[in-house]
């Protein structure tokens, strides 16, 4: 079920709201959401990122070296 969020924002925002959903063939409300959603998954793949670097400092995960990439992969040269 969708729910409705109401914003208060200073005209000149909404003017490049309006003015970019245009540009898009959005309406100004779909803009938003799209916005929205995207800013919400960015934050989303940080916090993943942000978890797999600790582990890689903790010494949980480790890294390995495109040599050896390609040498389990059979890629050598």
């Amino acid at each position: 079920m969708n729910k409705r969020v109401t914003i208060e924002i200073p005209e000149e925002i909404h003017e490049l709201v309006a003015a970019e959903a245009a540009r898009g063939g959005m309406q100004p409300d779909a803009y938003v959401l799209d916005l929205i959603v995207r800013r919400l998954e960015d934050l989303n793949d940080i916090a993943l990122a942000e978890a797999a670097l600790e582990r890689i400092r903790t010494g949980e995960s480790r890294t390995y070296s495109l040599a050896e990439v390609k040498a389990e992969l059979g890629l050598d040269d």
